[in-house]
């Protein structure tokens, strides 16, 4: 049933409530005593029978701590309940989201430059103190990754050439009203593929702390070749963020061509929400994008390709073949392969053999071996499933068309499955636990889904040699 943008409006409040709600291990009577409200009140909200007010959302946004991600529900709902009304919505100047915030990002210019010696990134932010502490250091993040399609690839690329803090030759500065003030900077986190620094509100002259209600304006550049960096240019948004632009700065002769993507808590990866927008000027070509009211935890992507460059070969031979190589060596269909994403057709039980679509044959069966070698296989002709369980659990799941990498989808704790017989007849069969796991995956193969396609927005596959050494045994 199709709802108002009012009604989905509603329901993102609600479930961040229940999100913020859970991780911080409070229940629904717990949460309304803590923000002075009726015990039942809550449970109203989140079940939707109440609309949320901004007296709620406000104590809500402060016992919580959410960072501004309630509070900014609350103005996406508030904001179409007085467009439906005719009334203008109230904005107070300066004070766009509630006390105890924290630090707000009111604008986020980053430009990305190609050049002979690699690329070049400058990442310049309008802060806003809207927290009760000063605040001494900014948290920044730099990640690479060569091969944005094949992150088992990529991972041995980086640990065979890591990124290092010398090449980055990172530069941060402070401007307060045209005063330009250089930044201290202290690592964090150091890995082959991703750095996590601390911009330091100080310098050898002295700190320089934003205090409450201050606002201040950071930038920040650093320098990353090529043979490290992908065709692609993410942004996300980690603080209450209102305005983000992007620019991307390639050169012309490469015949650039350029897209992207975005990625929320509440929506599927999906097209740019606003154009991208492009001129040429003195052979460089610029493509610029943006967009306002940045959700929390969203994910934009600009991808690009470039035309007039041939494709880099696949490593073949003994001493670049994967594990992934080795099973398309025995015809074993891979990812990318468009015949992976074909439903299978009915399967002929008078004249036609079992086959598996991982084959390349797409009939409509599949063969389960269940955990327990003890157990007979599973098999399923012409299956379908007609009813699951609600409740589900996340595991870790492998496949032989991603045999380099493992991913952590959720799935249903049981499953009702219509299947042929033999002699044509249809019944149905229950599975639970693992078995309905296992099986759940293959009928998807069968309608021509991967089990990434289950995989939360956001969540990265794990590279297989990453997951044996951490260990992840499914767990019922």
């Amino acid at each position: 049933m199709t709802t108002s943008p009012i009604e989905r409006a509603a329901d993102s409040f609600a479930a961040e409530l229940a999100r913020h709600r859970t991780g911080r291990g409070l229940s629904k009577k717990q949460l309304a005593a803590l923000m002075g409200f009726d015990p039942s009140y809550v449970s109203h909200v989140e079940g939707r029978r109440h609309r949320p007010t901004e007296d709620f959302a406000r104590r809500a946004e402060a016992v919580l701590a959410a960072s501004g991600a309630i509070w900014q529900r609350f103005r996406e709902y508030d904001r179409l309940r007085h467009a439906r009304s005719g009334a203008g919505q109230r904005e107070v100047p300066g004070q766009w989201l509630p006390p105890g915030t924290g630090l707000v990002v009111e604008r986020e210019i980053a430009t990305l430059r190609h050049a002979d010696d690699g690329y070049h990134c400058v990442i310049r932010r309008e802060l806003y103190n809207a927290g009760t502490e000063p605040v001494t250091r900014y948290l920044v993040r730099v990640a690479v990754d060569r091969y944005p399609n094949d992150p088992g690839r990529s991972n041995r690329h980086h640990r065979e050439h890591p990124l290092t803090f010398t090449e980055l030759q990172l530069r941060a500065y402070r401007d307060d009203g045209g005063e330009r003030e250089p930044m201290h900077w202290r690592a964090k986190h150091d890995r082959d593929a991703f750095k996590e620094i601390w911009l330091l509100f100080e310098n050898a002259d002295g700190r320089f702390p934003l205090y409450l209600g201050d606002r201040v304006t950071i930038e920040y550049a650093y320098q990353v070749g090529q043979e490290k960096w992908g065709p692609w240019f993410q942004r996300a948004v980690r603080l209450p963020t209102r305005h983000l632009a992007v620019r991307l700065d390639l050169p012309v002769g490469l015949d650039p061509q350029v897209w992207g993507v975005e990625t929320s808590l509440s929506s599927e990866e999906g097209p740019l929400r606003t154009p991208i927008h492009r001129h040429d000027e003195g052979g460089r070509a610029l493509f610029d994008w943006a967009t306002d009211d940045l959700p929390l935890n969203a994910r934009y992507r600009l991808q690009w390709r470039f035309r007039s460059r041939p494709p880099e070969p696949e490593p073949d031979g003994p001493a670049g073949a994967r594990a992934s190589d080795r099973m398309r060596g025995i015809d074993i269909l891979q990812r990318g392969d468009d015949r992976l994403r074909q439903p299978a057709r009915p399967f002929d039980l008078a004249r036609e053999e079992r086959a598996a679509p991982q084959l390349g044959l797409g009939w409509a069966a599949a063969v389960v071996r269940p955990a327990d070698r003890s157990a007979e296989p599973v098999v399923l002709l012409n299956p379908r499933v007609v009813d699951a369980a609600p409740d589900t659990d996340e595991q870790y799941e492998g496949c032989l068309s991603f045999f380099d990498h493992r991913g952590l989808v959720p799935r249903p704790l049981r499953i009702d499955v219509e299947h042929a017989q033999w002699d044509g007849s249809r019944i149905i069969t229950s599975f639970e636990y693992a078995v309905a796991r296992l099986v759940a995956h293959e009928i998807d193969h069968l309608e021509g889904r991967l089990y990434v396609d289950r995989m939360a927005p956001g969540v990265p596959l794990v590279p297989v040699e990453e997951y044996r050494e951490a260990g992840h045994p499914w767990r019922y």
